[in-house]
């Protein structure tokens, strides 16, 4: 498992401590974990959740096994978090339905690969790469925009990435 994104933990104490946190495509759940680890109820959501296994019996913790670009209804369509974290990951279809998923003063962590990314390697498809400012246009009508990076990086691994922390305001 690798350590949680730098992106994240820079923005992790935003996210109010009592509050659910949402780890959509969380992969092996190194995020999910590190909000478990610091008081979170969590809700890890991925099409794979083998790697979950170690803490899926944990009291505040919810595993959701599901496909996200199946074409079935999106499981969690009525449900508010207290933070959603979206890291390596794009169905552009879903960008509409995050900030929805947010309850008021709640953030949305959202890191993922961008145009450029390519001449480092995977992923080279362009459904997998934003476009440049697309987060920030995705979500400015929405969310009040904290933080907001196009960036490339050279540890882990060189990638090309865009990123982005934003919170629903208070109704």
């Amino acid at each position: 498992m690798t350590d949680p994104s730098p992106w994240v933990l820079r923005f992790a104490p935003c996210i109010r401590k009592d509050s659910t946190v949402l780890d959509l495509a969380c992969g092996s759940g190194r995020h999910a974990r590190l909000f478990l680890m610091n008081g979170h109820y969590i809700t890890a959501l991925d099409k794979n959740t083998e790697n979950l296994a170690d803490i899926k019996d944990f009291p505040g913790v919810e595993v959701i096994k599901t496909d996200l670009e199946d074409g079935s209804p999106f499981p969690l369509a009525g449900r508010k978090f207290g933070g959603v974290i979206v890291t390596n990951y794009l169905h552009r279809p879903l960008l509409p339905l995050l900030s929805d998923l947010l309850e008021p003063e709640g953030i949305l962590i959202y890191e993922t690969f961008m145009q450029g990314n390519e001449k480092f390697g995977r992923p080279n498809n362009p459904d997998f790469l934003l476009r440049s400012q697309e987060l920030l246009e995705s979500f400015r009508n929405d969310l009040i925009i904290k933080a907001y990076e196009e960036e490339v990086l050279s540890s882990p691994k060189p990638a090309v990435v865009q990123r982005i922390c934003a919170v629903m305001p208070q109704t």
